[in-house]
């Protein structure tokens, strides 16, 4: 199943299960209100019948109508990140960061505050004050599904609700300047999630799917996720060690190469760029940079 948090004309339509025809508002297939992915999460398991059952018989409203949102605009807790996790997007780094020089032999994780995630068509704004020195990084964000903690490799597909893509938008000057990541990760529309999230079933385990990054048009990267050096379920289960994760607890699993830092000279994003982050099976995940001074 696909889901999208939905409006239309500018009205609120709450989480919607998306169809190749149109949206169908939870609220009217469940006949209650569901608000966003948390609450869907939290309660799989005594909705997902329902949907099943009830889901074809209403009228979905067509695509062209509505808005998709970010499915998680307010995350409970920090989105938790992957760094060098494709070995070509390494390797492109190399001499180019502050720290955590080499090929991992570890996942390196690190916390990206979102005050407020954004969606399709939102705008990813920077100061120029602050940084002008802004990249892109597409990635499979993957959503957990259940309470874990301590849980082994072969254990973690079942801890998965589904997946959905991000652009883990970075300012890499304040990375350098601040000799980690945290900072330059988490300023304010530095995480655009959506269109959808996908439920795990759709895909195969491990999923291998095409992710791609274009700016203007221009395709920057482009890779397969079974190219991550550390698998979902190694960063998974890994997490997990003398850590709970909890429902609707976000991953992003690293991005592949062709970020703008990796070229000679940098592609940075500047004012009016369109940036799409792209991953086969769940989408586009289109945004306008826009600056301020």
């Amino acid at each position: 199943m696909k889901f999208a948090v939905c409006t239309k004309s500018g009205r609120a339509l709450g989480l919607c299960l998306v169809t190749e025809e149109g949206v169908k508002p939870l609220s009217q297939i469940l006949g209650i209100q569901v608000d966003g992915l948390y609450e869907l999460v939290e309660n799989w398991e005594d909705m997902w019948p329902e949907l099943e059952r009830k889901g074809s018989e209403l009228m979905p409203i067509p695509l062209s109508e509505v808005k998709f949102e970010t499915p998680v605009k307010t995350p409970k807790r920090n989105i938790i990140c992957v760094g060098k996790n494709y070995l070509e997007h390494a390797r492109e780094l190399q001499g180019k960061t502050a720290t955590l020089a080499g090929i991992p032999t570890e996942p390196i994780f690190f916390s990206k505050m979102a005050f407020e995630t954004i969606g399709p068509e939102d705008h990813i704004i920077y100061e120029t004050s602050v940084t002008n020195e802004v990249d892109y990084e597409a990635e499979l964000a993957v959503i957990i599904g259940k309470r874990i903690k301590n849980i082994t490799e072969a254990d973690a597909e079942a801890a998965i609700f589904g997946y959905t893509v991000s652009n883990d938008v970075s300012a890499r000057n304040l990375q350098v300047q601040h000799i980690q990541w945290h900072k330059g990760k988490s300023l304010d529309t530095f995480t655009p999630l959506g269109p959808v999230v996908v439920t795990k079933d759709q895909f195969d385990y491990p999923p291998k799917l095409k992710v791609e990054c274009l700016v203007n048009g221009e395709v920057r990267q482009s890779s397969y996720t079974d190219n991550l050096i550390f698998s979902i379920s190694k960063l998974i289960a890994t997490l997990s060690q003398g850590m709970t994760l909890i429902p609707g607890d976000i991953i992003l699993t690293g991005t592949p190469s062709g970020v703008g830092m990796g070229f000679d000279p940098p592609k940075y994003l500047k004012d009016g760029d369109i940036v799409t982050c792209r991953i086969e099976g769940i989408g586009d995940l289109t945004n306008k940079v826009v600056t301020k001074n």
